[in-house]
């Protein structure tokens, strides 16, 4: 399904436009760090909603409680950052937008960055986080989950190390702008090349060599779930932008669930960039590509 979104939104352009700029720089991991921490002003507050900070199993958590939501529903959120950057807090405002809209509360984790703590610490983050929420007796079919870039691929992942550990799991998956490719072989590298305002091919690679260490393999698919069974698995939506280095990223995962009798989504957005989706309640395109996601979500999380 596609959308009719015919140019970028400005905002999330100028940011990578700035962002890009400063990778070009060298700039330090700090720097980058401390910069990216500015992600969080594309977003306008929501308002009517509460930040508590937990320890979900061990792992650092922002919970996000809209007034009088179902708090018995739960977003479980990763946040993107290519796993070196990005916060709870840089994506607080985007994942209360979803869950004040949905009627629930979310959960964003804060696991830990690479290169220091290379793969799998992430996605056993996120998997503690998740088994967390069960203990508490939130039941599965009552969690869904949400990620952006990098935490778009610890959507699936932390799927299928649930599944292949015989945990129950969520109601849904809903992806945004997701990172898969270890690899660095899809098509849309080269031919959204110069497009896309934030990533080049060689940029992306790096990333994912930093992501999964010396040891690393690049087709492991708890890391590259383009290389997974992914059967079994819940309802999933994708959500792209058309102008980004990983649109076929998406294309491919959508392509692999289908064939493996999940029930999958995806929307391309034309002329859109990495996470445009960040300018919820500012762009009208950022938010009708939200109003999707929470149309969708209700009624699996029993919200209809």
């Amino acid at each position: 399904m596609m959308t009719t979104a015919s140019k970028p939104i400005e905002a999330v352009g100028q940011w990578w436009r700035t962002i890009a700029a400063a990778a070009n720089q060298h700039a330090s991991l700090e720097a980058a760090r401390d910069f990216g921490e500015g992600w969080a002003s594309l977003t306008p507050e929501p308002g009517g909603v509460d930040y508590i900070e937990v320890d979900a199993g061990g792992v650092p958590a922002l919970w996000v409680v809209p007034k009088q939501c179902a708090t018995e529903r739960v977003l479980l959120g990763f946040h993107g950052g290519g796993f070196f950057t990005g916060s709870m807090y840089t994506h607080r405002k985007l994942f209360a937008h979803f869950a004040k809209a949905i009627g629930c509360r979310a959960l964003i984790l804060q696991y830990r960055y690479a290169p220091e703590n290379p793969y799998p610490a992430q996605l056993n983050d996120a998997l503690n986080a998740y088994t967390w929420l069960l203990d508490q007796g939130i039941m599965a079919p009552h969690i869904a989950f949400i990620g952006d870039s990098a935490g778009g691929n610890l959507c699936i992942t932390t799927m299928l190390l649930a599944r292949d550990r015989g945990l129950p799991l969520p109601a849904a998956a809903m992806p945004i702008s997701p990172w898969y490719d270890m690899e660095g072989v899809m098509d849309s590298l080269v031919y959204n090349q110069g497009k896309d305002l934030l990533f080049t091919k060689e940029w992306v690679q790096a990333i994912a060599g930093m992501y999964l260490g010396a040891q690393g393999n690049p087709r492991d698919p708890y890391a590259n779930p383009l290389y997974a069974d992914l059967k079994g698995l819940p309802p999933i939506y994708l959500q792209v932008g058309g102008d980004e280095l990983l649109l076929n990223d998406s294309t491919a995962m959508a392509e692999l669930a289908k064939k493996a009798g999940v029930d999958v989504r995806i929307d391309i957005f034309p002329g859109m960039q990495h996470t445009f989706q960040m300018a919820v309640g500012r762009a009208p395109e950022a938010t009708d590509a939200v109003e999707r996601y929470v149309a969708w979500v209700k009624p699996k999380l029993g919200l209809v």
